[in-house]
């Protein structure tokens, strides 16, 4: 009978050594309100991103606090910007062409509404890319990231 005995000890204690040694899983509670889904690579694969030439305004304090399109409270001195069809939360690269400054912003609105525009960025994006004096300028619009188009829920 104790020759049985050791060998299974010996297995129990083998099977709990591998056991305890491994990586514990990660639990999380699906549909979490903070678990975000990824955002999607602009195709990863390609030698070229999706660049986008045009002219920008800027908009701030007549908008400050009132809600954006996806969602969240407008801050004017934020580095967001609205565009009429990037899904929102894309990230992306703005160059002003007229001084070469760039900056990486959120796009979290829809805008501009003005004929011939196709960026609005908030007043804080365009003090930093240096056109608040002339209120517009030409624009190079690099995605770096597409966003996931998702409305923001919030509870007030």
């Amino acid at each position: 009978m104790a020759k049985y005995i050791l060998p299974i000890i010996i297995s129990l204690m083998g099977a709990i050594l591998v056991f305890d040694c491994s990586n514990s899983p990660r639990y999380t509670t699906t549909g979490s309100r903070y678990r975000s889904k990824p955002i999607k690579k602009v195709n990863p694969g390609a030698k070229t991103k999706k660049i986008l030439k045009g002219i920008s305004s800027y908009y701030g304090e007549d908008f400050h606090g009132r809600l954006t399109a996806n969602g969240e409270v407008f801050d004017m001195y934020g580095l967001t910007a609205a565009h009429k069809t990037l899904p929102l939360n894309t990230i992306v690269r703005v160059t002003n062409m007229e001084n070469k400054k760039s900056l990486i912003l959120r796009i979290n609105d829809r805008g501009p509404f003005v004929k011939g525009r196709m960026l609005d960025c908030s007043y804080g994006a365009a003090l930093k890319l240096g056109f608040i004096g002339n209120g517009t300028t030409r624009v190079q619009v690099e995605v770096i990231e597409l966003g996931d188009d998702k409305y923001m829920q919030h509870k007030e």
